[in-house]
């Protein structure tokens, strides 16, 4: 997996002091750049630190792709709205020249089943749904099995199937796409780690890189995935943000399974086609999600765990063929499970863009216009993302998000 742009290597940037530095060049953090960059009320210079340059091992290029609207939060469903049309329309926001990026994208619908114990739930969260102008549907047990003859319906009291405004696309695409914009647009990448912040008062006044050494900067953002927590330790800043490690597989299913939707669960499984055949995964038990940071894949976990629960779901699964499997991380907020976004109330040009819960990727079009915007004009203008802000954590009031896959 490389990239086809270059970056900065060792001794190849002398400027020591820029306007914005971003601390990870994921999707997260290139998204901030290419809006940044391409905002004509902003003239700043843009600096991003990237200490894996090939990006092997980042959550972006690991994740499972997908982008829905059905969330349990206002703001979710809303920032899903403005990615998903900026995913449609991407050529007009990425293209260089008469290149325009490829990003596969596939609009299919999320299923969310629900037993008795988790419809009213479900139900709610559709009503919240509809309330923003998504195009869903809460389907009975009937017309889950007509629609979906595959499925077992028999312990379920529904199901909420997307029609519109979701699917799935290649998340290493859209992160080179970003980035390659970044930088055509003049944001510089370099291949560094930060690994010490200067904080003078309520401000940061620079940071410290590996291998350059003390670099000055206007603003701070972090963008640095499941490192998130421990960046923000160097401004003395604590966030709730752990690195949980989760598990993606890859099967063949010998028997044909038409018009699969992304199907999640009751058990918190999730499932959706890939090519020829799907990709797959679910949390740990709570007990057992502990902070990692390792890329060992628990084969036992797919024998024990999820390919029972497949085959209960889709009898044809029964005989499937695992082909490979993969290791990757959330940026895990244990306080509330939403991203956190803005800047620090104390420290006011440390901005977090953390804490996403597996819903980054997505998110990435709507976040990198927000802090964006307030890094040029010091307040959102597209999107209100005020209730996402650091100030709940101190104050103790969760805007929790239920829809966590």
């Amino acid at each position: 997996m490389t990239l086809d742009h270059p970056t900065a290597g060792a001794g190849e940037v002398s400027t020591r002091s820029w306007d914005v530095i971003i601390v990870g060049g994921g999707v997260i953090g290139s998204a901030i750049a290419h809006f940044l960059a391409a905002e004509p009320a902003f003239p700043g210079t843009i600096l991003v630190v990237e200490r894996d340059p090939s990006y092997a091992r980042s959550s972006t290029a690991l994740s499972a792709g997908s982008i829905r609207q059905q969330f349990s939060t206002r703001e979710n469903i809303n920032i899903s709205i403005f990615g998903f049309d900026f995913l449609k329309a991407i050529d007009e926001h990425l293209a260089m020249g008469a290149e325009a990026p490829d990003i596969g994208l596939v609009e299919a619908g999320y299923l969310f089943l629900a037993t008795d114990q988790g419809i009213d739930i479900l139900r709610e969260s559709h009503a919240v749904q509809r309330g923003c102008d998504t195009a869903v549907a809460l389907l009975s047990p009937d017309a889950l099995r007509e629609r979906f003859p595959w499925l077992k319906a028999d312990d379920l009291a529904g199901g909420s199937l997307g029609l519109a405004g979701e699917g799935w696309f290649d998340a290493f695409a859209l992160l080179q796409a970003f980035r390659r914009s970044a930088t055509a647009l003049g944001a510089v990448y370099v291949d560094d780690e930060v690994i010490g912040l200067t904080r003078a008062g309520d401000r940061i006044t620079g940071v410290t890189l590996r291998e350059r050494g003390n670099v000055a900067c206007g603003n701070c953002v972090n963008a640095a995935g499941p490192s998130a927590a421990a960046l923000a330790a160097m401004a003395g800043i604590e966030l709730p943000v752990r690195p949980r490690k989760r598990l993606v597989f890859y099967f063949l299913c010998p028997d044909a399974i038409a018009g699969a939707p992304l199907v999640v669960d009751p058990s918190g499984l999730y499932f959706r086609p890939e090519g020829e055949g799907f990709i797959c995964g679910m949390p740990p038990p709570p007990e057992d999600d502990a902070d990692s940071t390792d890329f060992d894949v628990d084969y036992a976990m797919f024998e024990d765990c999820i390919w029972p629960r497949l085959a209960n779901r889709v009898p044809a699964f029964e005989t499937l063929k695992l082909r490979r499997a993969w290791a990757g991380h959330y940026a895990y907020n244990t306080f509330d499970q939403n991203a956190v976004l803005g800047p620090h109330p104390d420290v006011g040009n440390f901005l977090f863009a953390n804490g996403f819960s597996g819903h980054g990727l997505q998110q990435s079009p709507a976040v990198g216009r927000g802090i964006a915007e307030c890094i040029t004009f010091g307040a959102y203008r597209t999107l209100d993302l005020g209730r996402l802000s650091y100030r709940r954590i101190p104050a103790r009031r969760p805007l929790r998000e239920i829809a966590v896959v």
